[in-house]
């Protein structure tokens, strides 16, 4: 598995694609894979080969971001007849060398596409060259030559713990990273119209535009009793907070390409309630992991609607679908066909 330097696993804070590696070489090993990971210099992951690739510091230096083709090929070319896969969730540049070689190669795309990208590797030689988006919709806004399958994102279900039974007054929950297209302005109006507390949950945007949304239009509404501001939380907090939540308000005003926060409050046994944007309309299934919608007044009838919400039923659907130990059932089958 090959993922561009930067950042160090295991992940501290900020590494979604990071954590994804982490979860995803384990879970190879568990089905009986070898893995070997070609990553930051430094991180670790157990049971796993770890060559060094770049130094940490995100984002890289400037120096180190150029290295890194280079460095990817010279390693491909020497070991690329040690492997029978070859899953990159770094820059399609790094397969050149091997496009035309017999060994089989993922390229997994957890963001927007650039079609043009695409369109100059499909035209060289290749053998066995597959691609994968974290959705169906990231796919759909693009259109993409060569051999293509959506896999969702995943998550392991073990670590989260499902909370069947809530008060009536558990608070409703917003977790991501705090800028205008996530919707946290929509979460907190929904939760004051619907008499419910809001806890918020995630880091601001270093963006400057991003500062000044939360400190002009989200810092004033933080009043520590209906509205709650928690800052960042990490893997256990976050299973703290979306197991004792009522549900995840999703507002997004962006087509996201996927939001593994769905999944996770989905493990816990909180609906997600989120407008119909992006991934959202293939990952919650309608009334039984969430509900998707189109405005507030939708989200607020949505919430009205929780009284008799089956969470463990929710935690099962989803497990069904996005357990990690179904992930890579799913990328090892569409190489193997």
């Amino acid at each position: 598995m090959v993922m561009d330097p930067g950042i160090l696993i295991p992940v501290t804070g900020y590494g979604g694609i990071e954590r994804l590696i982490d979860l995803y070489a384990k879970e190879y090993i568990r089905q009986g894979h070898e893995v070997e990971l070609f990553i930051t210099s430094g991180s670790k992951v157990d049971g796993c080969i770890v060559h060094n690739f770049g130094k940490p510091g995100f984002p890289p230096k400037k120096q180190d971001a150029l290295l890194a083709i280079p460095t990817a090929w010279k390693f491909l070319l020497k070991n690329h007849k040690r492997f029978d896969l070859i899953h990159s969730f770094g820059r399609l540049a790094y397969l050149i060398p091997v496009l035309n070689k017999p060994v089989k190669k993922i390229m997994t795309y957890q963001r927007e596409i650039t079609a043009r990208n695409i369109e100059y590797i499909t035209k060289l030689p290749n053998k066995n060259l597959f691609f994968t988006g974290c959705s169906a919709n990231l796919l759909s806004r693009a259109r993409l030559p060569g051999n293509w399958k959506a896999v969702h994102n995943g998550i392991d279900f073990s670590v989260y713990d499902c909370t069947s039974d809530l008060p009536a007054n558990a608070p409703l929950i917003f977790l991501g990273r705090i800028e205008r297209i996530k919707g946290c302005h929509t979460a907190i109006a929904v939760a004051k119209a619907t008499g419910h507390d809001l806890i918020i949950a995630g880091n601001v945007s270093s963006l400057p535009e991003e500062i000044d949304y939360f400190e002009n239009e989200i810092k004033p509404l933080i009043d520590g009793r209906q509205i709650k501001y928690i800052g960042q939380v990490n893997d256990a907090q976050k299973n703290e907070w979306l197991g004792k939540s009522k549900a995840l308000l999703m507002p997004i005003e962006w087509n996201e390409p996927f939001g593994i926060v769905m999944i996770e409050a989905m493990a816990c046994g909180t609906p997600v309630i989120a407008y119909t944007k992006g991934s959202v309309e293939e990952v919650v299934d309608e009334g039984v992991t969430g509900f998707k919608v189109n405005d507030e007044n939708e989200m607020i009838h949505a919430i009205q609607s929780l009284e008799n919400f089956d969470r463990d039923a929710c935690r099962s659907k989803a497990a069904e679908i996005f357990d990690v130990s179904v992930i890579i059932k799913e990328y090892l089958h569409f190489v193997i066909k």
